[in-house]
């Protein structure tokens, strides 16, 4: 099995916070391996430079899953809270931002739950409708395109629901938004930023 790894964005000297960027990616027959090439993995890269551009300040990550997909033996929570055991061990013990696509999003939100996580954010989450967690003291952005097909918006409104039992939770729907996020590529990247920067 492939081991997860991290790419530095952007490495402060003295960081005031951090923002881990978590893909997504569906399994393909045959093949686990995450590949830095993949679409999927491309995707997150214009999110993580525009949060670092917004605030010099902040460590910004990105993390290269394990394994595509989510499967039972190692799912990408488990790459997340591999991630935040490295980055204390390199930055120390800093409020973070976790800030995911796909399955990246419902990553970010089941390990929203992690010691000095104070946000999460998911970007067009593959959630299932029963997904919950308890992030009481955290903030949660969701933005959903109510024209994807992958991830139906309406997984998310639930998910929505259940986490706002306990903390702060808005959704932000973009008319005409679809999974990959290209039409409507800026409003997502400039969502994430705002809230990952304000939140740190």
């Amino acid at each position: 099995m492939s081991e997860p790894r991290l790419v530095e964005i952007q490495r402060p000297r003295e960081p005031r916070g951090q923002v881990l960027v978590l893909h997504g990616g569906a399994s393909r027959p045959g093949s686990t391996s995450v590949s830095p090439a993949q679409l999927s993995v491309l995707r997150m890269v214009p999110i993580a430079q525009r949060i670092a551009r917004a605030d010099r300040s902040l460590a910004v990550v990105r993390v290269l899953n394990s394994r595509r997909g989510w499967d039972t033996e190692r799912t990408p929570v488990t790459d997340v809270d591999w991630a935040l055991d490295e980055l204390r061990e390199r930055n120390g013990s800093l409020p973070t931002c976790l800030v995911g696509h796909s399955l990246g999003g419902r990553a970010a939100i089941l390990a929203g739950d992690a010691d000095g996580v104070r946000g999460v954010v998911a970007l067009n989450p593959w959630v299932y409708p029963h997904d919950d967690a308890d992030l009481s003291g955290r903030r949660v952005l969701i933005v959903h395109g109510t024209e994807d097909r992958v991830a139906p918006i309406e997984r998310a409104r639930a998910v929505a629901r259940n986490l706002s039992r306990r903390t702060d939770v808005e959704l932000v729907e973009v008319p005409g938004g679809k999974h990959a996020m290209l039409r409507h590529g800026r409003t997502f990247e400039v969502a994430a930023s705002r809230f990952a920067t304000d939140v740190l």
